[in-house]
């Protein structure tokens, strides 16, 4: 079956915009004028006329954790009640009134910020939970995913106690002896064997949910970390959850799984099984391992070469050690895996780069696509060797909207001067894709896309070194193209062009013509995956 849209403002990848396309059983089949493609029609052939509207292809967010979205849209909504910690706990109290946890679960949120607090400046512990419930198991994750507060039930469920060993790679907050009730990144894998887990039907729904939620924002295509989200799920359900989901056409979204592992034995388990980058099909595939080099900025746990200029008694932390890191890296380079590394702090990227150019060294591989996801602090040496490596670079450019308010004051102004590079790494011949890493951030391209463009916050903090500003251009393939060449996907996907998948997002105004501080209120009009339309209006 065709369907022809036609008066559009159509970017196929270069700025001279075409009118109308041609979908033809999921595919593009022609680009051109509004003559060209209505005189390719039959009287069978569905007309969409798209008065005037912006068409792109569709969003790609080239990292985030699409199950760990399904699962906040069910915990406490925290990101909007953390201008004050009281009144982040006033709403943890009323939404466990109106949301009891079910006999055995948890109160769980994510979302509160200390930065913002107005209140107090430090962040919630176990008293502050108690004080909402001392019988509820109660664990609410900061907005970076990388810290953690629980309150006394849960350190007592868990077993944590005073005696209890921070573990490699992670903290357990201590006040007088005493857990306090913060965790900080490999610690918080301490709780793993009590969370109450779902079961493969309660990921589905997760996965539905969290579709839905990106379908709004334009996005039909995601690299997702989702291994590490339920540690103790087999990694076997979360495949089989997106599959079954597939099967029956309900995956609103392309899959590609960055297959978090940490630990060589389990990663050696999954390529056994003969999981490597690409296999699968064109709802879920296998993308790159994914490891988690260290913690954020946020919360001081991004590891730094040197002290943090605001915390001088800490240089944050990486979560595995060198060998760690490179046997795993040496394993998926010599075994056909991509990788993808979390380094957000200079010190964690110098032994990333190391273990890359080892494995490499060992096994030389022409198109690895090895990347660095965040690629935050970084020096002038480490922009060099990853443009000598050929690195791609997962950038957030929506962690500016935060980042530009504390950056300085984190690392110093020396440090930050070289730091969220990702328009130098660019012109430098690097292929940088974009995404949210949410729900550290909610997926929302097109402000990720302005954050990119004008390099200052939404409040109109900034601009931070604009001369790393994206053009309109750079930025929308950063978020479509780049997206796809990210999994080695940019042949069938990333362009509106003949042969590609149909799989594009209607804006209600161009990009290319709004003002750059405006460019986060153009609203997404519809988004259609393979020409299947999977949000917005039935409008023709």
């Amino acid at each position: 079956m065709k369907s022809a849209y036609f008066n559009g403002q159509v970017y196929t990848g270069i700025t001279e915009l075409s009118q109308a396309f041609l979908v033809e059983d999921g595919v593009f089949a022609a680009v051109g004028s509004n003559t060209q493609i209505l005189a390719l029609c039959d009287p069978e052939t569905e007309r969409t006329d798209l008065e005037g509207r912006f068409v792109c292809p569709g969003f790609n967010d080239s990292h985030m954790h699409l199950i760990s979205l399904g699962q906040s849209l069910r915990a406490a909504p925290l990101s909007a009640h953390t201008d004050s910690l009281a009144g982040m706990l006033d709403f943890l109290r009323r939404f466990a009134s109106e949301h009891p946890p079910r006999e055995g679960q948890w109160l769980r949120g994510r979302g509160w910020n200390q930065d913002y607090f107005k209140d107090v400046k430090r962040m919630p512990d176990r008293r502050d939970l108690d004080a909402v419930s001392a019988d509820i198991p109660i664990m609410i994750t900061r907005a970076c995913g990388h810290c953690c507060a629980v309150n006394s039930r849960v350190l007592e469920i868990a077993g944590i106690t005073g005696a209890t060993p921070s573990p490699d790679g992670g903290r357990i907050g201590m006040e007088n002896g005493e857990p306090d009730g913060r965790l900080y990144d490999n610690a918080i894998e301490l709780l793993n064997p009590f969370i109450p887990l779902p079961d493969r039907e309660e990921l589905k729904d997760m996965i539905r949910l969290a579709c839905g939620v990106l379908n709004a924002y334009g996005i039909t295509s995601v690299q997702t970390d989702d291994y590490s989200t339920f540690r103790a799920v087999p990694w076997e359900t979360v495949n089989e959850a997106y599959r079954e989901l597939a099967g029956s056409g309900e995956l609103t979204v392309r899959v590609c799984e960055q297959a978090n592992f940490a630990s060589l034995p389990e990663l050696e388990r999954f390529v056994g099984a003969g999981n490597i980058t690409g296999k699968g099909g064109a709802m879920f595939r296998i993308g790159p391992l994914k490891i988690l080099g260290d913690g954020s900025l946020g919360s001081h746990t991004a590891h730094l070469s040197s002290p943090y200029s605001d915390r001088p008694d800490t240089s944050g932390f990486s979560l595995l050690s060198d060998r760690q890191m490179k046997d795993m890296i040496r394993f998926a380079n010599a075994n056909g895996m991509q990788v993808a590394v979390h380094a957000i702090g200079d010190a964690c990227l110098d032994r990333v780069l190391d273990a890359i150019e080892s494995a490499l060294k060992d096994s030389p591989r022409e198109d690895h696509r090895h990347g660095i996801v965040h690629c935050q602090i970084t020096r002038p040496d480490q922009l060099e060797r990853i443009a000598g490596l050929r690195l791609h670079v997962y950038a957030q450019s929506v962690f500016l909207d935060y980042d530009n308010h504390i950056v300085e004051s984190r690392v110093g102004a020396e440090r930050a001067k070289s730091s969220y590079c990702w328009k130098t790494l660019m012109d430098r011949g690097v292929s940088v894709s974009n995404g949210s890493d949410c729900p550290v951030e909610l997926p929302d391209v097109l402000r990720g896309i302005q954050c990119a463009v004008t390099r200052t916050s939404t409040d109109g903090t900034g601009p931070f070194l604009p001369g790393e500003a994206f053009s309109i251009k750079e930025a929308l393939d950063s978020f479509t193209i780049r997206g796809a060449e990210a999994s080695f996907e940019e042949n069938r996907k990333g362009l509106i062009a003949p042969g590609y998948l149909a799989d594009f997002t209607v804006l209600e105004r161009n990009p290319f013509v709004t003002e750059a501080a405006d460019l986060h209120t153009i609203a997404v009009h519809s988004c259609w995956l393979g020409g299947r339309r999977v949000y917005g209006g039935n409008d023709k």
